[in-house]
């Protein structure tokens, strides 16, 4: 006798050779509720809302322009939010909106490039609601998992401003 016989003999199972399971055909269709669901894409916007609110626009010198955001949230038909930092000392500019099949961010409110590519993207953060802080994720590519994002300092475009004046003589 072979192992895999004595195996079989001794109450256990021989998978390769004798399966329990029946053949399609002789299995009945099943008619009970329908019980798989189309998967919905999860809205992070409560998280991006306490982010907003109790670390990046804290306070209440900043209540004008946080209500402003919170608002144009509130209004949008987006279920992902993103925000963009200037740069890794996580100084709040803009909120974005992504969209899934494209992978582009496109700017909801604030300050920044109206449309940001995945490839633009420099560094991604991800929000933790109990320490009320960004963290860096060690990785590049965007997901619904991303909460905020910063892109290279030659993508800021410089404004034209006003000149300066120069000194007047005395």
């Amino acid at each position: 006798m072979s192992p895999r016989r004595t195996s079989a003999h001794n109450g256990e199972k021989d998978w390769e050779n004798d399966s329990t399971i029946s053949s399609p055909a002789s299995i009945p269709e099943y008619t009970g509720p329908k019980l798989y669901k189309e998967p919905s894409f999860k809205s992070n916007k409560f998280i991006i809302h306490n982010a907003i609110t109790r670390c990046c626009l804290a306070g209440k010198v900043n209540e004008p322009q946080k209500n402003k955001i919170v608002e144009e949230m509130e209004t949008s038909t987006a279920n992902h939010f993103l925000i963009l930092f200037r740069d890794t000392s996580c100084q709040f500019r803009a909120v974005y909106t992504m969209n899934p099949e494209t992978e582009e961010m496109v700017r909801l409110t604030g300050i920044g490039p109206r449309i940001i590519a995945p490839e633009m993207v420099e560094s991604i953060y991800k929000y933790s609601s109990d320490r009320k802080q960004f963290t860096v994720i060690p990785s590049k590519t965007m997901s619904m998992s991303v909460d905020a994002f910063t892109i290279p300092g030659h993508f800021w475009q410089k404004r034209p401003g006003t000149p300066k004046k120069l000194g007047t003589p005395k």
